[in-house]
């Protein structure tokens, strides 16, 4: 296990393990719809994609609290009955997320999305078996930020006696590179999500493709 270049690994799961944007847009256009707010363009929908939605609520679309409260509910009702399942894998995921598992490297889930819904999504494709932990936003969404969900699953795996020494960050947008540098952890950003090459920019490494995420992590 020394041989390998880190010792814990953090994923990303929107954009990362799984395409899971056209479930998420289809209900953010269904909460505009509901809340008599016209519904965003594909485009800026696609935006919402990463980011904690309340803050995307607030920032995007410049709702107040009570907006966003509101918002999240509809939301949240939409996505857990139809939304959360209209995502697939990206080619290869899968098998990486089994054999980082087999490889015996502590692996938790780090995600802006609420747990519940992320860990539905992980045992839709079967692969939630894999992960030692499950970490995600609260339901409260007191916890969303990407820098206080690497703190969390931090503190669940160091309960475990993972070794911390290593770590590293693996997602698509600029949210998981800066959540995991305020940690003092490196990311590797990966191009088939849905951040750009800017959001990119102070990675420790960006991997095109599955094959080459493998060989930043030493599998």
């Amino acid at each position: 296990m020394t041989s390998l270049p880190y010792t814990a690994i953090l994923l990303d799961l929107d954009g990362t393990i799984t395409d899971s944007a056209p479930g998420i847009t289809d209900t953010l256009a269904y909460t505009f719809a509901a809340l008599g707010r016209q519904v965003p363009d594909a485009d800026e929908l696609l935006r919402y994609v990463g980011p904690p939605i309340l803050d995307s609520f607030r920032d995007r679309a410049g709702m107040t609290l009570d907006e966003r409260m509101r918002a999240l509910e509809i939301y949240r009702e939409r996505y857990l009955d139809r939304g959360a399942y209209d995502a697939v894998l990206y080619p290869g995921m899968g098998e990486l997320v089994r054999d980082i598992a087999e490889a015996g490297i502590p692996l938790s889930l780090a995600t802006s999305k609420p747990e519940l819904p992320a860990t539905l999504m992980l045992e839709h494709f079967t692969i939630a078996q894999h992960f030692t932990i499950i970490t995600g936003a609260s339901a409260d969404e007191t916890r969303s930020a990407k820098a206080d969900v690497v703190a969390e699953a931090l503190v669940r795996l160091r309960a475990m006696d993972a070794d911390l020494s290593r770590p590293v960050m693996v997602g698509d947008r600029v949210h998981d590179v800066e959540g995991a540098a305020a940690h003092g952890i490196p990311t590797i950003a990966v191009r088939w999500g849905y951040g750009d090459d800017a959001e990119h920019a102070h990675a420790v490494a960006v991997a095109d493709d599955v094959a080459a995420l493998r060989g930043l992590l030493g599998l």
